[in-house]
């Protein structure tokens, strides 16, 4: 641990401080300052009014985050990277650490996703922080983006319930405030470091609407039980009339060309209840027979369809 946390903050040292942010939780009249990727608020009074924000030193203009200079393609003028990459893999490495160092003892929790665009007045709102309250209640840790509307309603739902309210944040070209309903927060850097966090401490995904990050998560989840890399895992779409178009468009038009499986489609539920959500994840973790027949199914399938290519090919 001493050791990545030193390789850390070599490579900070090398990529120049790239990316860092300083993240300040402020009250008056006071203000307290945290530095680091690892934020714990369990001890600090939550109020909608004074947000934790991070702020990007120096200019408030939106600057390259580590993940844009990560996937940009080098110049020819841009020789040193060659430099700059190996180290780049020790922050990489190090930001993998502070997260698993931060949830160690998690192990029963539900991720949910949604749109940070969701208003407080918006009933999907209500649904995502009654949702997170019974599974805080059934005894499930709650895990969010740490962002505000759907998030943050999920934060709430659990610290109502006095669950533990996991928010897993991003560095963005652009300030981001966290919600104030969260006991543990980490900001990330990588993108594909906090995915692999939603994913590693979750037992099941509730999907509530929203945009192209909601999609992401959604369908990697679907990949990844398809695929077996994680097994009884629920994933539950909240609010049909949201997603019954998906379903459609999926049903239709990518079963009926041969791109799914009908098993496929049987990876994940559709509901409009909290109760409901509840109980079908309480269900599944209570007995792994309930996702079990139909979670092999989808893997027997494409395990046959690469069997064919594989023999075609042969």
């Amino acid at each position: 641990m001493d050791l990545a946390r030193t390789a850390l903050v070599a490579a900070n040292t090398a990529l120049g401080g790239e990316g860092i942010p300083q993240v300040r939780r402020e009250h008056a009249p006071n203000l307290h300052e945290y530095r680091g990727s690892t934020m714990n608020h369990s001890n600090e009074s939550h109020h909608p009014g004074n947000p934790a924000k991070i702020v990007y030193p120096g200019s408030r203009k939106p600057q390259p985050t580590a993940d844009e200079k990560l996937l940009a393609t080098p110049l020819p003028e841009q020789a040193p990277f060659i430099h700059t990459d190996p180290w780049r893999v020790l922050r990489i490495m190090g930001e993998f650490v502070d997260g698993f160092d931060a949830l160690v003892d998690v192990h029963r929790a539900v991720t949910m996703f949604g749109s940070a665009r969701t208003k407080p007045t918006d009933p999907d709102y209500e649904a995502a922080r009654t949702t997170a309250r019974l599974l805080g209640e059934a005894g499930f840790d709650i895990i969010t983006g740490g962002g505000p509307g759907i998030m943050e309603a999920g934060n709430r739902g659990a610290k109502e319930a006095g669950a533990r309210s996991i928010g897993l944040n991003i560095e963005l070209p652009f300030e981001q405030h966290a919600n104030p309903y969260i006991d543990i927060g980490i900001e990330f850097h990588y993108f594909f470091v906090r995915k692999m966090m939603f994913v590693k401490y979750a037992c099941a995904f509730v999907i509530f609407p929203g945009g192209f990050g909601t999609m992401d998560e959604l369908f990697e989840s679907l990949t990844l039980i398809q695929t077996g890399k994680i097994r009884n895992f629920p994933v539950v779409l909240y609010n049909s009339n949201y997603w019954g178009g998906l379903m459609e468009w999926l049903r239709d038009r990518m079963l009926r060309e041969g791109k799914l499986s009908p098993h496929d489609l049987d990876l994940m539920t559709v509901s409009d209840s909290p109760e409901h959500t509840c109980e079908m994840i309480v269900s599944a973790m209570r007995d792994e027979s309930i996702r079990a027949p139909k979670e092999e199914a989808a893997r027997s399938e494409v395990r046959r369809t690469l069997g064919r290519e594989a023999h075609n090919h042969g």
